[in-house]
């Protein structure tokens, strides 16, 4: 059982890259989006760049929640793990 943990460590770890890169990309995009209401239409160019944003943003949230939970699910895996690991040492 000893190939076990280092490939549950490793898969753990690469869930764990995925959000922060997520989490990451993220915050690129949030980085350029403004919090104003444009209502001149001399600036729909702005509008236009601002609507791309949201759409990106929208469309990553799902793959966020989803991520974020597998890595919730496989951190609890690793906890159970090692607490039966822990409960058999001691039987």
């Amino acid at each position: 059982m000893t190939g076990f943990v280092p490939v549950m460590w490793s898969v753990w770890g690469v869930l764990v890259l995925f959000l922060v890169a997520l989490k990451m990309y993220n915050s690129r995009l949030t980085r350029d989006e403004d919090d104003q209401l444009i209502l001149d239409d001399s600036f729909s160019h702005v509008k236009a760049q601002q609507d791309e944003i949201m759409v990106k943003i929208h469309r990553l949230e799902p793959l966020m929640r989803l991520s974020f939970w597998v890595v919730v699910a496989a951190t609890l895996f690793v906890i159970g793990y090692y607490i039966v690991d822990f409960m058999q040492q001691f039987k």
